[in-house]
């Protein structure tokens, strides 16, 4: 059975939201504010990661149902509001191999989510937007 990258997982997580609150997750993402610079670019009015990205703190980008990471390119599939939190599947590829991954959003703040997964391991973390 293959396992699932934990950094897959969250940017999984970030895909999803009501459709509502689907615009408020586009944008750049990481887990360390101060490293936004040595992660994130803007290439023709567009985001994009520096070169050595995965070198530093990590992140995704979101632009509508498209998360991007540095190694992971996903497709949200479907999201389902429960109140507390957002229920996201997302169809996620590696290059290798795709598979369909589940996890949940919590809109933190205006420039903060948390994603969490309770498979293969429990798994939560903290985001911020990188102002581009």
């Amino acid at each position: 059975m293959r396992t699932v990258n934990p950094l897959l997982l969250l940017i999984l997580i970030v895909t999803s939201s009501v459709s509502t609150q689907a615009a408020e997750l586009n944008g750049a993402w990481t887990i360390d504010a101060s490293a936004c610079g040595q992660i994130f670019t803007k290439e023709n009015n567009k985001l994009a990661f520096k070169q050595d990205a995965d070198l530093h703190a990590g992140g995704f980008i979101v632009q509508g149902k498209q998360i991007t990471g540095t190694l992971q390119k996903c497709t949200v599939k479907s999201w389902h509001d429960d109140g507390q939190n957002v229920r996201v599947t997302a169809s996620c590829s590696d290059g290798v191999a795709i598979s369909d991954v589940a996890f949940d959003v919590k809109i933190t703040g205006e420039n903060s989510i948390t994603l969490s997964s309770k498979e293969p391991v429990p798994v939560e973390m903290l985001y911020v937007r990188c102002t581009m």
